[in-house]
């Protein structure tokens, strides 16, 4: 599926909703975030774009991996907690089937040549996704579609 585009509504994704609103919630990569956070010359533009975009229309969610990845931009947990609650974001907290998901993932990434020793930081956002049945908003689509085809993601690899 494509990205959404900025000139036009998403349409709606199936997963959690969001108990206030009803809406279903969007797992935002830490990517997209850091991308706003630092100024990518490159990036920033597209993020901040799907981050406006995207919050009309779904609560937008982090969860604990994404968190320490992003907080390699803070000096302080205070200054991070304060971005986290600017930018609208909320925590989810990783279930233990999509711990073991990602596990399995690695392993297969293992098999298929990968070279890294420890698991990546994606495969647990891609397992949380595909266990808890959440869309990711990232900017580098490719590694979860490969691991976790059921995810949808919304990227610019994706764009009409």
């Amino acid at each position: 599926m494509a990205y959404r585009r900025v000139d036009g509504p998403a349409p709606r994704l199936r997963g959690i909703a969001d108990s206030a609103s009803g809406d279903p919630v969007l797992l935002v990569d830490s990517n997209v975030i850091l991308d706003v956070l630092c100024d990518d010359p490159t990036w920033a533009h597209w993020s901040r774009e799907q981050l406006r975009v995207q919050s009309l229309v779904h609560p937008l969610a982090i969860n604990a991996v994404i968190y320490s990845e992003i907080s390699i931009a803070f000096d302080s947990v205070s200054k991070l907690e304060r971005t986290i609650d600017d930018l609208g974001l909320r925590m989810l907290e990783i279930p233990r089937p999509a711990l073991f998901l990602a596990g399995k993932a690695f392993v297969q990434y293992r098999r298929r040549g990968g070279t890294k020793q420890s698991i990546l930081a994606d495969f647990f956002v891609g397992a949380h996704a595909a266990v808890v049945d959440l869309a990711v908003l990232t900017r580098d689509g490719q590694r979860y579609r490969s691991y976790f085809p059921t995810v949808e993601v919304i990227s610019p690899d994706r764009a009409n």
